[in-house]
């Protein structure tokens, strides 16, 4: 007798993707988009009320922007990413200033730390590349002490960042399997995820504004320096990459406020602050 069971899709090889991503945030020159928002860690510090001498940990920190904003308020902080390279940009940048910092290279999905190391855990737009969502988010709250807090900058899926992933995705499709990264800055993933082992969950609408010499200027350096567009455009011919950049441009467009030529577009994200 044949079975009528249907063949459960396989579960998405988790530690493949990551050698491909880590391989991705290591092309181009991802500080150069970086330090353009350096605002977004100093406004998250803020709204999680760092205090002088608490122990901080940034997870997925990238060229350190919240690392910075946690160090300057002389707080005790850790940073970590899996890609030495953007590990290196911080590092420098901490020593320009002449800031304290534990760098550590480590994955967000296996976090070398005891549990309830931190009295915060932040990620600005880092975190949310992470393949197992589930096992990220767990590990977040793991390393957070109890009564300490989780802070968050997260893309939205309909701001314009949120839009620019899709755009790209429709040319070179994701991993089969994997659930967006803007789904992290949303609220109901928020609650899924962070629900039953918080006491408050706060999630801010903010806007973060990317300000270039002009739309092309926007789509040069991003293509130029970004990892993730990069790679889009090394995977297409000349036609679909030619494509691309017009569809970039049009969302641009569609989203562009400014009127004397330069560019001048809002992007939507969450600004989370979870009490633990």
């Amino acid at each position: 007798m044949e079975s009528s069971t249907l063949e459960r899709p396989a579960a998405p090889d988790f530690a493949a993707i990551k050698q491909r991503q880590r391989a991705t945030w290591q092309a181009g020159d991802y500080g150069r988009i970086g330090v353009t928002l350096q605002i977004t860690g100093e406004s998250l510090c803020e709204a999680l009320d760092l205090r002088a001498g608490q122990r901080v940990l940034d997870v997925a920190a990238g060229n350190g922007n919240a690392t910075l904003a946690a160090a300057r308020r002389f707080c005790n902080v850790v940073s970590t990413d899996y890609v030495p390279t953007l590990l290196e940009q911080s590092r420098r940048r901490a020593r320009a200033e002449g800031l304290p910092v534990d760098f550590r290279e480590a994955d967000a999905e296996a976090l070398p730390f005891a549990d309830g190391s931190f009295d915060a855990v932040l990620s600005t737009f880092g975190v949310m590349f992470t393949p197992d969502q589930r096992r990220a988010a767990d590990e977040l709250q793991r390393v957070c002490r109890a009564g300490g807090r989780i802070g968050l900058a997260m893309w939205t899926p309909d701001g314009f960042i949120g839009r620019l992933f899709r755009v790209i995705g429709r040319y070179v499709a994701p991993p089969p399997g994997l659930n967006p990264p803007a789904a992290w800055g949303t609220r109901d993933f928020l609650q899924r995820h962070f629900g039953a082992g918080s006491r408050r969950i706060e999630a801010c609408s903010r806007q973060f504004v990317f300000r270039y010499q002009s739309p092309r200027h926007f789509l040069d350096v991003f293509a130029t320096w970004y990892g993730p567009m990069l790679k889009a455009f090394q995977a297409l011919d000349e036609s679909r990459a030619a494509a691309l950049r017009d569809d970039i441009l049009q969302l641009i467009a569609e989203h562009d406020i400014a009127d004397d030529g330069t560019m001048k577009v809002p992007s939507e994200y969450l600004e989370v602050v979870i009490d633990r």
